[in-house]
Protein backbone atom coordinates (compact mmCIF):
# COMPACT_ATOMS: atom_id res chain seq x y z
CA UNK A 1 0.00 0.00 0.00
CA UNK A 2 1.33 3.23 -1.01
CA UNK A 3 0.05 6.25 1.74
CA UNK A 4 0.80 10.30 1.56
CA UNK A 5 2.80 11.32 5.00
CA UNK A 6 1.99 14.41 6.96
CA UNK A 7 4.63 16.77 6.54
CA UNK A 8 5.17 16.81 10.12
CA UNK A 9 6.18 13.31 9.75
CA UNK A 10 8.87 14.15 6.38
CA UNK A 11 11.72 13.55 9.11
CA UNK A 12 11.33 9.70 9.27
CA UNK A 13 12.04 9.64 5.49
CA UNK A 14 15.74 10.94 6.30
CA UNK A 15 17.17 7.25 6.45
CA UNK A 16 15.78 6.67 3.03
CA UNK A 17 18.11 9.37 1.04
CA UNK A 18 21.00 8.92 -0.38
CA UNK A 19 23.85 11.27 0.66
CA UNK A 20 25.31 11.90 -2.83
CA UNK A 21 21.92 12.31 -4.06
CA UNK A 22 20.44 15.14 -5.62
CA UNK A 23 19.70 18.26 -3.52
CA UNK A 24 15.60 18.87 -4.17
CA UNK A 25 14.52 15.83 -2.18
CA UNK A 26 16.63 16.51 0.73
CA UNK A 27 15.23 20.06 0.81
CA UNK A 28 11.42 18.83 0.67
CA UNK A 29 12.07 15.74 3.44
CA UNK A 30 13.85 18.46 5.68
CA UNK A 31 10.97 20.79 5.40
CA UNK A 32 12.28 23.67 4.01
CA UNK A 33 10.80 23.65 -0.11
CA UNK A 34 7.44 21.92 -0.27
CA UNK A 35 6.52 19.22 -1.87
CA UNK A 36 4.52 16.03 -0.90
CA UNK A 37 5.55 12.54 0.26
CA UNK A 38 4.13 9.06 -0.66
CA UNK A 39 5.66 5.87 1.30
CA UNK A 40 5.08 2.07 1.97
CA UNK A 41 4.80 2.27 5.79
CA UNK A 42 3.29 5.52 7.90
CA UNK A 43 5.36 4.60 10.89
CA UNK A 44 8.82 3.20 9.38
CA UNK A 45 8.93 3.88 5.70
CA UNK A 46 11.65 1.69 4.01
CA UNK A 47 10.45 3.17 0.34
CA UNK A 48 9.48 6.37 -0.83
CA UNK A 49 8.05 8.67 -3.99
CA UNK A 50 8.87 12.29 -3.05
CA UNK A 51 6.24 14.96 -5.55
CA UNK A 52 8.28 18.18 -5.66
CA UNK A 53 6.67 21.40 -4.79
CA UNK A 54 7.19 23.04 -8.05
CA UNK A 55 6.07 20.31 -9.81
CA UNK A 56 9.53 19.40 -11.30
CA UNK A 57 9.62 15.34 -11.38
CA UNK A 58 9.64 12.51 -8.38
CA UNK A 59 12.20 10.97 -6.86
CA UNK A 60 12.40 7.54 -5.66
CA UNK A 61 13.78 6.90 -2.48
CA UNK A 62 15.14 4.17 -0.08
CA UNK A 63 14.88 0.17 -0.93
CA UNK A 64 14.46 -0.20 -5.16
CA UNK A 65 13.68 -4.09 -4.09
CA UNK A 66 10.36 -3.22 -2.52
CA UNK A 67 7.82 -5.36 -4.41
CA UNK A 68 4.86 -4.67 -2.60
CA UNK A 69 5.48 -0.73 -3.81
CA UNK A 70 6.96 -1.07 -7.02
CA UNK A 71 4.15 -3.49 -7.66
CA UNK A 72 1.91 -0.84 -7.03
CA UNK A 73 3.28 2.10 -8.69
CA UNK A 74 1.26 1.88 -12.11
CA UNK A 75 -1.61 1.75 -10.49
CA UNK A 76 -1.16 4.27 -8.09
CA UNK A 77 0.23 6.67 -10.44
CA UNK A 78 -3.00 6.09 -12.51
CA UNK A 79 -5.77 6.62 -9.75
CA UNK A 80 -3.67 9.11 -7.61
CA UNK A 81 -1.04 10.86 -9.40
CA UNK A 82 -3.03 11.50 -12.60
CA UNK A 83 -6.28 13.33 -11.02
CA UNK A 84 -3.97 15.45 -9.07
CA UNK A 85 -1.23 16.48 -11.40
CA UNK A 86 -4.48 17.21 -14.08
CA UNK A 87 -5.65 19.79 -11.55
CA UNK A 88 -2.09 21.61 -11.02
CA UNK A 89 -1.57 21.76 -15.26
CA UNK A 90 1.03 19.15 -15.17
CA UNK A 91 1.30 16.95 -18.30
CA UNK A 92 4.21 14.61 -17.93
CA UNK A 93 5.26 12.25 -14.91
CA UNK A 94 9.34 12.56 -14.73
CA UNK A 95 11.04 9.93 -12.14
CA UNK A 96 14.15 10.17 -10.81
CA UNK A 97 15.85 7.48 -8.71
CA UNK A 98 17.87 9.30 -5.69
CA UNK A 99 20.45 6.75 -5.70
CA UNK A 100 21.34 4.91 -9.31
CA UNK A 101 19.96 1.43 -8.62
CA UNK A 102 16.42 2.83 -9.26
CA UNK A 103 17.60 3.12 -12.80
CA UNK A 104 16.93 -0.58 -13.81
CA UNK A 105 13.88 -0.99 -11.69
CA UNK A 106 11.96 2.56 -12.69
CA UNK A 107 12.48 1.16 -16.51
CA UNK A 108 10.86 -2.27 -15.59
CA UNK A 109 7.85 -1.24 -13.96
CA UNK A 110 7.11 1.64 -16.00
CA UNK A 111 8.21 -0.26 -19.31
CA UNK A 112 4.39 -0.70 -20.44
CA UNK A 113 4.26 3.05 -20.77
CA UNK A 114 6.08 4.71 -23.56
CA UNK A 115 8.93 5.56 -21.78
CA UNK A 116 11.68 8.28 -22.35
CA UNK A 117 14.71 9.78 -20.60
CA UNK A 118 17.40 11.97 -20.26
CA UNK A 119 20.53 13.27 -19.04
CA UNK A 120 21.18 15.51 -16.21
CA UNK A 121 24.23 17.01 -14.87
CA UNK A 122 25.33 18.59 -11.02
CA UNK A 123 28.31 21.21 -10.48
CA UNK A 124 29.87 22.23 -7.79
CA UNK A 125 32.29 24.89 -7.46
CA UNK A 126 35.77 24.77 -5.47
CA UNK A 127 36.98 28.14 -4.26
CA UNK A 128 40.21 27.12 -6.21
CA UNK A 129 38.11 27.35 -9.19
CA UNK A 130 36.18 30.69 -8.70
CA UNK A 131 36.93 32.96 -11.32
CA UNK A 132 36.86 35.73 -9.13
CA UNK A 133 38.52 37.98 -11.87
CA UNK A 134 36.65 37.60 -14.88
CA UNK A 135 33.71 39.68 -14.77
CA UNK A 136 31.26 39.50 -18.30
CA UNK A 137 31.07 42.83 -19.94
CA UNK A 138 27.29 43.46 -20.26
CA UNK A 139 25.83 45.92 -22.37
CA UNK A 140 24.89 49.76 -21.15
CA UNK A 141 21.59 49.94 -19.60
CA UNK A 142 21.08 46.43 -17.56
CA UNK A 143 21.33 47.10 -14.45
CA UNK A 144 21.92 43.69 -11.36
CA UNK A 145 19.83 44.56 -8.19
CA UNK A 146 20.25 42.42 -5.13
CA UNK A 147 16.32 40.63 -4.53
CA UNK A 148 15.38 41.73 -1.18
CA UNK A 149 12.32 42.09 0.57
CA UNK A 150 11.59 45.86 -0.11
CA UNK A 151 12.56 44.98 -3.50
CA UNK A 152 9.27 43.15 -4.15
CA UNK A 153 7.06 45.44 -1.38
CA UNK A 154 7.81 47.95 -3.96
CA UNK A 155 5.85 46.67 -6.33
CA UNK A 156 5.57 49.52 -8.34
CA UNK A 157 9.15 50.37 -9.47
CA UNK A 158 9.49 47.68 -12.36
CA UNK A 159 6.66 46.68 -15.19
CA UNK A 160 6.88 43.17 -14.54
CA UNK A 161 7.50 42.40 -10.95
CA UNK A 162 5.06 39.41 -10.66
CA UNK A 163 8.06 37.58 -13.14
CA UNK A 164 10.13 37.71 -9.88
CA UNK A 165 7.00 36.69 -7.52
CA UNK A 166 6.33 33.73 -9.96
CA UNK A 167 9.82 32.59 -10.22
CA UNK A 168 10.19 32.60 -6.20
CA UNK A 169 6.81 31.16 -5.79
CA UNK A 170 7.86 27.83 -8.22
CA UNK A 171 9.94 26.25 -5.68
CA UNK A 172 8.84 28.05 -2.20
CA UNK A 173 5.44 27.92 -0.69
CA UNK A 174 5.44 31.65 -0.06
CA UNK A 175 7.54 34.96 -1.01
CA UNK A 176 8.31 35.10 2.60
CA UNK A 177 9.87 31.42 3.64
CA UNK A 178 12.65 32.18 0.62
CA UNK A 179 13.32 34.73 2.70
CA UNK A 180 12.66 33.33 6.23
CA UNK A 181 14.94 30.06 5.14
CA UNK A 182 18.33 32.53 3.51
CA UNK A 183 17.44 32.77 -0.17
CA UNK A 184 19.78 34.54 -1.97
CA UNK A 185 18.73 36.31 -5.56
CA UNK A 186 19.98 38.62 -7.90
CA UNK A 187 18.00 40.27 -10.86
CA UNK A 188 18.90 41.85 -13.88
CA UNK A 189 16.95 44.91 -15.01
CA UNK A 190 16.08 46.66 -18.49
CA UNK A 191 14.30 49.74 -18.80
CA UNK A 192 12.61 48.90 -15.69
CA UNK A 193 11.54 45.80 -16.63
CA UNK A 194 12.89 42.79 -14.77
CA UNK A 195 14.58 40.54 -17.24
CA UNK A 196 16.56 38.16 -16.02
CA UNK A 197 16.47 36.18 -12.45
CA UNK A 198 19.15 33.88 -10.50
CA UNK A 199 18.16 32.64 -7.14
CA UNK A 200 18.06 29.97 -4.05
CA UNK A 201 15.43 27.51 -5.39
CA UNK A 202 16.38 24.72 -3.25
CA UNK A 203 18.03 25.29 0.21
CA UNK A 204 19.91 22.01 2.43
CA UNK A 205 22.04 23.32 5.26
CA UNK A 206 24.40 25.75 3.52
CA UNK A 207 23.95 24.36 0.04
CA UNK A 208 22.21 26.47 -2.18
CA UNK A 209 20.88 25.35 -5.52
CA UNK A 210 20.73 27.65 -8.13
CA UNK A 211 17.83 28.64 -10.48
CA UNK A 212 18.49 31.20 -13.31
CA UNK A 213 15.61 32.33 -16.03
CA UNK A 214 16.19 34.88 -18.92
CA UNK A 215 13.36 36.58 -21.08
CA UNK A 216 13.85 35.12 -24.36
CA UNK A 217 14.41 38.67 -26.28
CA UNK A 218 17.25 39.77 -23.50
CA UNK A 219 19.06 35.77 -23.75
CA UNK A 220 22.90 35.76 -25.14
CA UNK A 221 23.90 39.49 -23.72
CA UNK A 222 25.78 37.31 -20.59
CA UNK A 223 23.20 38.22 -18.04
CA UNK A 224 23.02 34.56 -16.73
CA UNK A 225 26.76 34.97 -15.84
CA UNK A 226 27.14 38.07 -14.37
CA UNK A 227 23.55 37.40 -12.09
CA UNK A 228 25.63 33.75 -11.61
CA UNK A 229 28.74 35.89 -10.49
CA UNK A 230 26.72 37.70 -8.37
CA UNK A 231 25.13 34.79 -6.40
CA UNK A 232 28.38 33.28 -6.11
CA UNK A 233 29.98 35.57 -4.39
CA UNK A 234 27.38 36.13 -2.12
CA UNK A 235 27.66 32.45 -0.79
CA UNK A 236 31.33 32.47 -0.86
CA UNK A 237 31.26 35.87 1.36
CA UNK A 238 28.48 33.59 3.79
CA UNK A 239 30.08 30.21 3.60
CA UNK A 240 26.69 29.43 1.85
CA UNK A 241 28.01 26.65 -1.02
CA UNK A 242 26.17 27.21 -4.27
CA UNK A 243 24.66 23.99 -6.13
CA UNK A 244 23.77 24.07 -9.85
CA UNK A 245 21.62 21.18 -11.41
CA UNK A 246 20.83 21.34 -15.16
CA UNK A 247 20.07 19.08 -17.88
CA UNK A 248 22.67 17.82 -20.68
CA UNK A 249 21.11 19.22 -23.39
CA UNK A 250 21.02 22.66 -22.08
CA UNK A 251 24.45 23.84 -23.02
CA UNK A 252 23.59 26.99 -22.04
CA UNK A 253 23.36 26.80 -18.79
CA UNK A 254 26.39 24.16 -18.64
CA UNK A 255 28.72 27.01 -20.66
CA UNK A 256 27.25 29.55 -17.61
CA UNK A 257 28.52 27.27 -15.18
CA UNK A 258 32.07 26.21 -16.56
CA UNK A 259 32.26 29.94 -17.15
CA UNK A 260 31.54 30.95 -13.74
CA UNK A 261 34.24 28.16 -12.48
CA UNK A 262 31.79 25.07 -11.60
CA UNK A 263 32.66 21.56 -12.37
CA UNK A 264 30.78 18.93 -12.57
CA UNK A 265 30.59 15.84 -9.77
CA UNK A 266 27.36 13.78 -10.19
CA UNK A 267 25.42 12.53 -13.26
CA UNK A 268 22.25 11.01 -12.86
CA UNK A 269 19.35 10.05 -15.18
CA UNK A 270 15.70 11.07 -15.54
CA UNK A 271 12.63 9.28 -16.67
CA UNK A 272 9.38 10.54 -18.56
CA UNK A 273 6.24 9.87 -19.77
CA UNK A 274 2.87 11.42 -20.48
CA UNK A 275 0.21 11.69 -17.88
Amino acid sequence: MIIELERSEFYKCKPLLFEQGSLEPKAVVEGVNPGRIFVDDLVTPTTGLIWLGNNDGFYFIGNEHNEAFNNELNQFVDTVIIPEARKVGLAWFEGIGHHPKWDDVIQKVFGNRLLGSWNQKVYMLETTDWKVDIDPDIEAGYQIVRIDESLLKNNDTFKNIEFLDFKIRECWETVEEFFLNGGIGYCAVYKNEIVSVCLSSFIVDDVHCIDIETLNEHQGKKLAQTLAKSFVKECLANNKIPYWDCMELNKPSIAVAEKVGFKNVLNYKGYDFML
